[in-house]
């Protein structure tokens, strides 16, 4: 065993967990004062993840730029060595593999068109829904199925339009909307396949808030309880009808800087609480949370520059929330522990929030930031302003430009990628990251095992129907636990590139019932809360969350 963590390990076991801090449970939350655990799973994956889905197989695929040169896997069989539709050669690597995290496993897949900064999420099916990419991939999609054999099927002329660094989002009933990318001021709305006609809006918003050096793309997109879409981009916020194209309504400004790439800060829609006996939903409170970036000037500084003449400013620290939805709302700043560019933002099963990954000072591009920020950041959201944050254990692993995480359903994360560099370059300051990490965020304490609920799976997998009770076993050594004691969150897994993961989601469902070790639950009432799909469902107890389990909703 690491003797770090065995230090950790015992140190946790000798405090007695503690009841502490606001929640709306029955009782305050559990406690502890576990920072967290690194492990590393693989030594070499064999490809960089710049794109990185889990699927409902419970495998992940992740994914790189098929145009610039060797990945360090080849594909299957020996000798399959198949045109690269990009450079027109025979390219005999793989640009794309299914990863199994519970033996680190790897499948190399192969992947046609360039999906180098592409967007994508889950199909109500399960299938992953992959849009855009660049060059002769900007208006490709592509379709994986959730198998052991499958491969991706591509269709390499799709959208309507260019779709380079866009965003995605689920809409309630099961299309995606697929945002902006490089000098796109549009929208259209897809179903997930290849085929469909155009459903194209134009969005001058896009237009009116890009920066000399952009600081747009990727825009924080989310879907809210009435049907509207939320966008976010540089540092101005609408909502919209995505089925007209209107602007509903204009946010006020969030200070600081920029927030979207290259200046690249971290946004989640913060868990979302339901309430079965709302009668109507489109009341249900949602909150949006915008971290870190940088300043509007910082990817001129850096950007095209010797590195000895890149001025590397620092990262923004402030963060900012706003209720969408709240008449007169504005935003309400906080600062995180320290300044972050490119981070991953995770929504975790029991509704706290991990910040991880990222820089220091710079912004997203090659070679173009510096300073590894090596801490997460673990938040709760629902702690006083000022006592929010809590810094966890440090990685060893500088996860940079075009890195990836992913919250497991065990409630693990898995780290991947890294890659500032225009190859696969391992000599540099930040080389090519092929290593693959699992951290433990501090609700996996092992002090906390007598107070972790267990999910008994159901056999079939459990279907929701929108607005109906469920039921689900659990067991759980704690005695005398009451309904109020425990939490349903269900989390929709996310399609996570340069640390924008889209269309995540965690809703938590109070307990209605609880005895002899059943407990009762209603699904959410419809899709605007929770678009159909695939869902990673948890019981949480005071914040200390079960492993969790797959269902659908739909």
């Amino acid at each position: 065993m690491d003797i770090f963590f065995k230090s950790l390990f015992f140190a946790s076991l000798l405090l007695t967990p503690c009841f502490a801090g606001p929640g709306d449970y029955a009782g305050p939350e559990i406690e502890t004062k576990f920072p967290g655990f690194w492990k590393l799973d693989s030594p070499n994956a064999g490809v960089a993840a710049m794109q990185m889905q889990l699927m409902p197989n419970g495998k992940l695929v992740w994914f790189d730029t098929t145009a610039l040169g060797d990945s360090a896997i080849k594909l299957n069989p020996p000798g399959n060595c198949p045109m690269n539709f990009e450079k027109t050669y025979a390219d005999c690597f793989a640009h794309a593999i299914m990863y199994d995290p519970k033996n680190a496993n790897v499948r190399p897949l192969r992947i046609e068109s360039d999906a180098w900064c592409s967007s994508g999420g889950l199909a109500p099916n399960g299938d992953l829904v992959n849009t855009g990419g660049f060059n002769k991939g900007i208006r490709a999609v592509r379709v994986l199925k959730p198998c052991d054999t499958c491969e991706f099927q591509e269709k390499n002329i799709a959208l309507s339009g260019d779709r380079w660094y866009s965003s995605n989002q689920i809409l309630e009933d099961g299309s995606f909307i697929v945002v902006g990318g490089r000098r796109a001021y549009n929208y259209e709305i897809i179903p997930g396949q290849l085929e469909f006609p155009i459903n194209q809006y134009g969005f001058p918003f896009l237009m009116e808030t890009t920066d000399i050096v952009e600081n747009n793309l990727f825009p924080f997109v989310y879907l809210m309880p009435t049907s509207e879409v939320f966008v976010f981009a540089n540092d101005k916020a609408v909502l919209i009808n995505p089925r007209t194209g209107q602007i509903t309504k204009k946010l006020p400004d969030l200070p600081g800087g920029s927030r979207n790439y290259p200046a690249s800060g971290q946004s989640v829609l913060l868990p979302v609480e339901l309430d079965p006996a709302l009668q109507n939903t489109d009341t249900t409170p949602v909150e949006v949370i915008v971290c870190g970036g940088n300043s509007h000037d910082a990817f001129s500084a850096v950007d095209g520059k010797p590195i000895p003449q890149k001025m590397f400013k620092p990262a923004l620290t402030s963060c900012g929330r706003i209720e969408p939805l709240k008449q007169g709302s504005n935003w309400q700043m906080e600062e995180m522990p320290s300044p972050r560019v490119m981070g991953d933002m995770i929504t975790l099963p029991n509704a706290h929030v991990l910040l991880i990954n990222g820089a220091k000072a710079g912004t997203a591009g090659w070679w173009d930031a510096d300073i590894a920020n090596f801490v997460p950041a673990y938040y709760k959201p629902k702690k006083p302003a000022g006592q929010r944050f809590q810094e966890l254990a440090p990685t060893a692993i500088a996860r940079m430009y075009h890195s990836a995480a992913a919250l497991l359903p065990c409630g693990r994360i898995l780290l991947a990628g890294s890659n500032p560099n225009d190859r696969y370059n391992f000599q540099m300051k930040y080389p090519t990251e092929l290593r693959v990490e699992k951290f433990d965020p501090p609700y996996l304490d092992p002090a906390l095992n007598e107070f972790r609920p267990e999910i008994v799976p159901p056999t079939p997998q459990l279907m929701l129907k929108y607005g109906t009770k469920f039921t689900v076993q659990i067991k759980i050594k704690t005695p005398n636990v009451q309904p109020q004691d425990l939490k349903v969150t269900m989390y929709f897994p996310p399609f996570t590139t340069h640390g924008w993961s889209q269309n995540q989601r965690l809703l938590v469902l109070p307990v209605e019932g609880f005895a002899n070790n059943q407990m009762t639950a209603t699904a959410p009432a419809n899709g605007k809360l929770a678009p159909p799909g695939y869902y990673v469902m948890y019981v949480v107890h005071r914040a200390v969350p079960s492993e969790g389990i797959w269902v659908t909703i739909g």
